[in-house]
């Protein structure tokens, strides 16, 4: 598959990587995700925890790919961000993937969880998922999409099921 519908794309939010503090661990995982399922990772971008950044970087994804993972910026702390930045370019939300993220983040590090807004909308057409940074919720992330990929490519297609 090619084009925006064969391809993938990974914002990661998070100011130590974007300093290069810490190592950004998250786009390899999507670019696993992209191989294992004949994907093209057409772009991945490091961006701090700056609203301005993070609308540019998600708009130049959602161009490219027809799904795309923002990490970071997910929790309750004045920085976390995110989602209110993706939520204002969103055409629809999709609260069924933070629900089901936070169940399996609750059985691995338990209540912890639940402080996660992790969610997913659709902006400009794309699948847009932000989870936290952490690479273990990546993962989750990852294999949750990876349970309705097919399906979710043909819906964005407008193709019926």
């Amino acid at each position: 598959m090619s084009g925006k519908y064969g391809s993938i794309a990974v914002v990661v939010t998070s100011d130590s990587v974007y300093r290069g503090e810490k190592e950004d661990r998250v786009t390899l995982l999507v670019r696993g995700f992209a191989e294992r399922n004949g994907l093209n990772l057409a772009y991945a971008a490091v961006v701090p925890n700056d609203a301005k950044r993070i609308e540019e970087a998600v708009l130049e994804a959602v161009e490219r790919a027809g799904v795309v993972f923002v990490t970071g910026g997910t929790g309750v702390s004045p920085h976390d961000i995110t989602v209110d930045v993706v939520e204002r370019l969103a055409s629809k939300e999709l609260p069924g993937f933070g629900e089901r993220h936070r169940m399996v983040s609750y059985e691995k590090i338990g209540p912890r969880a639940l402080l996660s807004r992790a969610t997913a909308f659709i902006v400009r057409g794309s699948f847009v998922a932000v989870t936290p940074g952490n690479p273990d919720a990546v993962k989750t992330a990852i294999d949750i999409v990876e349970g309705f990929l097919g399906h979710l490519i043909e819906q964005l297609q407008g193709r019926k099921h």
